[in-house]
């Protein structure tokens, strides 16, 4: 794709990503083993195209270097522009500042972004492979976002929280700071691998110093580079991000021209409407300085359209903001989902849901129930997670009541039935692979008072204790019951308004009862008790009005036969009296009588509007500063559950904590306050009742895997540790002989210890870390010097490339002669490699071993 009036350069239409610098104003494209690598002189054009549920969603951005010209930034906001029009408005388009970029951004980088100085002004240009006349000290920062950044050489540029790695070519050595965490310090030894194997081409050494007094070796290379180290170092650098309570601060702008002046006028604040954004103008959406959209209606005019970048820079400085805060531009109709998360609902016209569920708004409205096939949720358990269902429902049920906050049995005849006044417990044992799974459900009354609450989850804890620390915990807020926990009652649930369901009841039951009964069969049945009162009433639905006398069965004229049939179930468990079955219209005298006289009620024809189906997000979680800072994963995998972290899974209708078993005690105790304020906080207004789901590292349900791409449930037992993959990176009994000419000082046939410095080139490393390296740590065969192997990889000229026809869903015999069966995928062309991965083989040899595996095995390639 080109545009003849632009100086634009041909822009391939395909999946992944593509990445170009600004030099002499024009778009030079960068080769691929430089992504992830920034000059700081320099300004950069990134283009990043990915499937989706609805089609391609394309993002745009342009970075600015800090050390970068103001020609070089404009040229670069230029071809931004020009891009979106041909690409016809559908990118959304961000403006990255170096060191405070999106997350969308980082997403792209998995093992880390290095800034290095210079630029092509300065004669520095992107280097080749297997370079290694360098010197140089790069300070690591992030625990799901890593980034490098190039530091002078002295020990001055040290400090005690952080990750520093001394890069001299052949030799990189990672010094881990006292207080950084296992996490930074696997993030660093990613980066350090990454350096090595696409930069070195597998040719360098690593060595890491965890503990300088372990490692004098080291540390004797370090100070013949760094000088002798004087004094202390300095204290961990705390980093500055936004909080929860910032985020939330929304604020949206109507921006207009009037009298040859730009107007930005403040319209709205938190929570925002969709119908505040009308298709003839242009709005700024001030998400509490911490980020700034420019949303672009369908009919505003081209001048404004291109001054939206303009606009916002312009916005950030009138607001005294930092110049770095992050700025995206989306165009009406293509909106992103970070975008779209921020109104209370964003509906879309003719827009399909995922699994045939139909969403419904307005006083009569109610979600359509789904059926499916129960034994289909373990053979694709995206279906568990979309109908929030941990399994069919068919195991075991024990019931208790808070009372005197301790745990009373409720008799298993009374399973089912819920009263506001009380707070319950309910364990769920159910049976995957032959093995017992706990689902620890925690009702809580709207009546309850709070030291029962308190004692609820306190008991909650003892009883999960008992089973082995394995339970998914759910808080379950009155009204709020989650889709499986109407399914383990067979359709007899019934939550009573108030009272309580203990022996000595203080207060008489009511003797009339009104109460609304919603589902068609016995996996989503509810019966909830409403205010006897004729506005209660809904004419799309069965209501059970019980009386000392008779139970009428009242049928509104929009329910269906199914609906019908449940309620009268209910009945024989609300009344033991006799049951009178009437359809509205047709009520006799007595039964407005019991309802305290007739009165208007919600009966216009049920209408539908269709959601946006929320995208799940996923968020590492941290509040040990006193402030609520949560950093979200973009294009999450689990990989990114790290064993040392609490993450938040927020997929609309519930939150999932899920709790590492190496994550920090504070943060495990506060996970559920953490979750609490995360809904408090959200600036779409969330619901502070949606169920909050604790799950535990090892023990996920369906319904929390379903959300992951390709769940691997031995990761967890297969998974390296850090200190497994230090050891890792070579025999431990060698001895390596290192040569460096270092500020003159030569430091030949000096011998390391392994302990501290592995050798990594692929001469000497041992059988498995070369494995490890053939396979899975490289870039590609195309972008390392390292592949000569020509019988086990195609060449890259094209000899020993494949049609997928020859490779795909092939035994051994049936491939042709010479082809590795283990690496089918190595002999696919380019263009077919990304029509079937959805990303390039640099992308694709980027990720975990143990995805790439079962990616391979979902298309036909293991």
């Amino acid at each position: 794709m080109a545009d003849g009036d632009t100086n634009l350069p041909t822009i391939e239409r395909r999946l992944g990503l593509q990445i170009w610098s600004i030099e002499n104003m024009k778009m030079v494209p960068l080769p691929e083993k430089a992504y992830g690598t920034f000059f700081e002189g320099d300004c950069y054009i990134i283009l990043h195209s990915k499937r989706t549920s609805h089609g391609t969603a394309v993002d745009l951005h342009y970075w600015i270097g800090k050390d970068s010209s103001q020609d070089e930034q404009g040229a670069a906001a230029m071809y931004v522009t020009q891009l979106d029009t041909a690409l016809r408005g559908n990118p959304v388009q961000h403006r990255e500042v170096q060191g405070h970029e999106s997350e969308t951004f980082q997403s792209y980088f998995r093992n880390g972004i290095i800034y290095k100085k210079g630029g092509v002004a300065s004669g520095f240009k992107h280097v080749e492979t297997n370079m290694y006349n360098i010197k140089r000290l790069l300070h690591v920062k992030g625990k799901k976002h890593v980034s490098a950044t190039e530091v002078a050489l002295s020990w001055d540029s040290f400090n005690k929280g952080d990750v520093f790695l001394l890069d001299l070519g052949k030799v990189l050595i990672q010094w881990n700071g006292p207080n950084c965490s296992i996490a930074e310090k696997s993030r660093g030894l990613a980066l350090a691998r990454s350096i090595r194997d696409s930069e070195r081409g597998g040719r360098a050494q690593i060595g890491i110093i965890d503990n300088e007094k372990d490692s004098p070796d080291l540390l004797k290379i370090m100070k013949m580079v760094l000088g002798e180290r004087h004094g202390e170092l300095q204290d961990a650098i705390p980093d500055t991000k936004a909080d929860e309570l910032q985020k939330a601060n929304v604020r949206l702008y109507h921006v207009y021209e009037k009298d040859n002046d730009l107007v930005v006028q403040e319209i709205a604040t938190r929570p925002l409407t969709q119908d505040l954004l009308q298709h003839e103008d242009c709005y700024i959406l001030d998400q509490g300085g911490f980020k700034i959209y420019v949303w672009r209606g369908k009919a505003s005019s081209q001048e404004e359209k291109k001054a939206a970048f303009t606009r916002a820079v312009g916005f950030i400085q009138a607001k005294g903001y930092s110049p770095s805060t992050n700025t995206e531009v989306i165009n009406d109709g293509a909106e992103s989902a970070m975008f779209k998360q921020l109104f209370q609902r964003w509906t879309e016209k003719d827009e399909t849901q995922g699994l045939g569920k139909v969403y419904t708004v307005g006083k009569t409205a109610k979600v359509e129930q789904v059926k499916f096939d129960t034994t289909q949720l373990h053979a694709r358990p995206e279906l568990a997670a979309e109908l929030r269902m941990v399994d069919d429902a068919s195991g075991d049920i024990e019931v208790w009541r808070i009372e005197d906050l301790q745990m009373q049995p409720v008799n298993p005849k009374t399973y089912g039935q819920f009263y506001g006044g009380d707070c319950y417990l309910v364990l769920y044992t159910y049976l995957r692979s032959g093995r017992p799974h706990y689902v620890l459900y925690m009702w809580q009354g709207r009546h309850a008072s709070v030291d029962e609450i308190t004692a609820c989850a306190l008991n909650a804890i003892e009883l999960d204790k008992k089973h082995g620390d394995e339970a998914v915990q759910v808080r379950v807020t009155m009204g709020k019951e989650p889709t499986h926990f109407l399914a383990i009652f067979k359709g007899k649930l019934i939550i009573y308004e108030g009272g309580t369901s203990r022996a000595q009841k203080s207060i008489p039951e009511p003797a009339i009862r009104l109460f609304q009964v919603r589902g068609t069969n016995e996996m989503n049945t509810k019966a909830t008790e409403v205010l006897a009162r004729a506005s209660s009433l809904n004419s799309n639905d069965v209501f059970l009005l019980a009386t000392n006398q008779v139970c009428y069965l009242w049928c509104g004229k929009g329910c269906s036969g199914d609906e019908r049939e449940m309620a009268k179930m209910v009945a024989d468990i609300v009344s033991k009296r006799d049951k009178h079955t009437i359809l509205e219209g047709q009520e006799p005298a007595e039964f407005w009588e019991a309802l305290g006289g007739k009165a208007p009620y919600a009966s216009e024809k049920r209408f539908q509007e269709q959601i946006t189906h929320y995208q799940p997000r996923l968020f590492e979680c941290s509040n040990q500063t006193g402030r609520f800072i949560m950093t979200e994963v973009v294009g999450f995998c689990q990989e990114d559950l790290d064993e040392d972290d609490v993450m938040l899974l927020d997929t609309w209708e519930e939150i999932f904590l899920w709790i590492g078993k190496a994550s920090n005690t504070y943060e495990r105790n506060e996970a559920i306050a953490s979750a609490k304020e995360y809904l408090k906080t959200h600036p779409a207004g969330r619901d502070l009742a949606t169920p909050i789901i604790l799950v535990k590292q090892g023990c996920e349900p369906l319904n929390f895997t379903g959300w992951f791409n390709a769940w691997d449930p031995y990761k967890w037992s297969d998974g390296k540790s850090y200190e497994e993959m230090k050891n890792s990176l070579g025999d431990v009994s060698a001895i390596s002989e290192i040569t460096m000419d270092l500020n003159n000082i030569s430091l030949s046939k000096r011998t390391l210890s392994m302990t501290n410095l592995a050798v990594s080139s692929t001469a000497s490393a041992s059988p498995e870390y070369k494995s490890h390296f053939n396979h899975s740590d490289s870039n590609s065969y195309s972008n390392s010097s390292s592949y000569n192997n020509s019988s086990q990889s195609p060449m890259p000229n094209g000899e020993g490339i494949y049609s997928r026809e020859v490779l795909m869903n092939k035994t051994v015999d049936e491939l042709p002669e010479g082809v590795d069966p283990t690496k089918k995928e190595y002999y696919l062309s380019d263009a077919d490699f990304h029509d079937i991965f959805g990303k390039s083989k640099h992308e694709f040899y980027q990720m975990p071993k143990w995805k790439q595996q079962n990616e391979k095995k979902q298309c036909g390639l293991f």
